[in-house]
């Protein structure tokens, strides 16, 4: 399915569909996201709950089979004094597909924004639920860690 825009927000049914929306998003920020990776557990799953706390820089995902939780990229380094918050669909679910993107410094691979973009598996709605300004090294390296 193509992305379809339903009043004011977007709906698709794939990976590639919410990669489209964190492109275009991206770009209209002025830090196009070059680099993209989907989120999984080691247990297989890949839906999630998602907590961020923008401005220290920290998400984590807890997996909705087995209940572990990680924290993505390189939130680590930033916990201290994080607030993290659960992020909601406008369906009221908090369970979502993840797929993270990186802008990266030119002519570099180098890591200089962050995306995380959900897919809600209860309506299908896809958007940038969080970014933010990220020196984060390698972009493979930081992808790895989604």
């Amino acid at each position: 399915m193509a992305l379809t825009k339903k009043g004011e927000f977007w709906y698709g049914t794939t990976s590639g569909d919410t990669q489209a929306e964190l492109r275009s998003y991206s770009i209209a920020n002025g830090h196009e996201a070059v680099r993209f990776a989907t989120s999984k557990c080691a247990c297989g799953c890949r839906t999630f709950a998602l907590q961020t706390d923008e401005e220290a820089g920290v998400a984590i995902r807890t997996c909705s089979d087995c209940g572990q939780e990680h924290l993505m990229g390189d939130s680590a380094g930033h916990l201290e004094g994080a607030a993290p918050e659960t992020h909601e669909c406008v369906c009221e679910n908090e369970v979502f597909e993840l797929v993270s993107g990186v802008a990266v410094h030119a002519g570099t691979h180098e890591v200089r924004w962050y995306y995380i973009a959900c897919h809600c598996v209860e309506c299908n709605l896809v958007g940038v639920f969080a970014d933010w300004p990220c020196e984060a090294g390698d972009a493979a390296a930081f992808l790895a860690e989604v």
